[in-house]
């Protein structure tokens, strides 16, 4: 996606990858002139982007709308919020007062922007199918490799068997013995990495159930798993997008483990007070 355009628009950043060359022609036009478009028709948009209007119809719909005018409602929410602020890059001279704040918004940027994207009914099933699971496991590589690690640490206070498996091997053996009543979290930045997606067919096989985390809704993680909750940082130029993702997702993951607790109050609060006895005696 062209860095120069400064409108950070997540319904096209989430998407951008996956989208034909006459589509990605559309969506920089959209950068370009967020609020020109919405102003525009499609014969408009079709005559200014050189492309025909089934083009910027598909377009549309391949964005998740049912047409032109459910588009521009959403872009019109987010150009026209009084929070809209552009992105902020990080310089060499900037001095650490300046850095901390670049990096602390670029943050909460990609905080709003991911409550834009997340579809709050699949969080709720999410929930519903972590919640019944006999066991869960976590699969993620990398930078993604640390939230399934925090998966593990905090899921176990529901007495649910939670592992994080992080080696390509282990992941392949442990996907291969699962069964229908266990659930596998998938977190990958952009949903394509190769030796995650077989361990993710894998797990299909054993009749597992998928619950994705990733940046791209159109990713070929999300199109296998049976939820896709997606989420994506603000890039800066010190910081790659990966990294700024991970903590999107923990804060997803975050979502999750929340929601988990509340549906499953009293055996929650019986494991906490357990926990924090034992605990309690390995502290001066």
């Amino acid at each position: 996606m062209k860095k120069e355009n400064q409108i950070q628009l997540p319904i096209l950043r989430s998407s951008y990858d996956n989208l034909t060359k006459s589509e990605r022609r559309i969506a920089d036009y959209i950068l370009a002139n967020a609020k020109n478009f919405i102003e525009q028709t499609v014969s408009d948009i079709a005559a200014n982007t050189g492309s025909s209007e089934i083009t910027v119809s598909r377009f549309c719909k391949k964005l998740g709308f049912s047409g032109l005018q459910g588009l521009k409602i959403a872009l019109a929410r987010e150009i026209f919020s009084p929070d809209e602020t552009v992105y902020q890059d990080i310089s060499v001279d900037d001095n650490y007062d300046i850095l901390a704040g670049k990096i602390f918004k670029n943050i909460s940027d990609g905080l709003q922007d991911t409550l834009k994207l997340l579809n709050f009914k699949d969080v709720e099933s999410a929930v519903e199918l972590l919640s019944k699971a006999r066991r869960i496991v976590t699969y993620g590589f990398g930078n993604s490799a640390t939230v399934c690690r925090d998966i593990e640490t905090r899921f176990i206070r529901f007495g649910i068997p939670v592992q994080a498996y992080c080696d390509s091997h282990q992941q392949f053996t442990s996907a291969s013995l699962l069964n229908e009543n266990d659930a596998v979290i998938a977190v990958s930045h952009t949903g394509e990495s190769i030796e995650l997606l077989e361990s993710v067919k894998i797990a299909r096989k054993s009749k597992a159930k998928i619950v994705a985390v990733t940046s791209y809704a159109r990713s070929s993680l999300a199109k296998l798993a049976d939820i896709s909750l997606n989420g994506m940082g603000r890039e800066v130029h010190y910081r790659s997008e990966a990294v700024a993702s991970r903590l999107i997702h923990m804060a997803i993951i975050d979502l999750l483990y929340t929601g988990i607790a509340i549906k499953n109050h009293d055996s929650y609060m019986k494991n906490i007070g357990k926990m924090r006895k034992v605990i309690a005696q390995k502290r001066l």
